[in-house]
């Protein structure tokens, strides 16, 4: 399943490739899970591309069904990275994956 790639990059320490928000990005995933309102969510650092904030880089949090054109990528993850905290607050109900 499509969704089923950020776990899938980050146990394989490779980057991911994504839309969201209308723009092409390069993701590290560092945590995935399931919020309050049950979304399924993704915890990432931005490596490059857009961003609706205007940060091109950092961490980000986004709606796995909001990402589209998901793909691995043949680069090589830097996870985890400065700042990451497991046990993310954001994903409530559960946390399926985090490095």
């Amino acid at each position: 399943m499509i969704h089923d790639l950020p776990v899938t990059a980050g146990q394989a320490g490779v980057a991911l490739s994504l839309t969201y928000n209308g723009f092409p990005r390069i993701v590290e995933v560092h945590a995935v899970g399931v919020s309050s309102a049950g979304n399924r969510l993704m915890r990432v650092w931005q490596v490059s591309g857009g961003s609706k904030s205007g940060k091109f880089t950092g961490w980000k949090l986004m709606t796995v069904s909001d990402a589209s054109n998901l793909a691995l990528t043949e680069q090589v993850s830097e996870a985890p990275r400065e700042g990451y905290r497991r046990g993310d607050r954001a994903m409530v109900r559960r946390i399926d994956w985090q490095i």
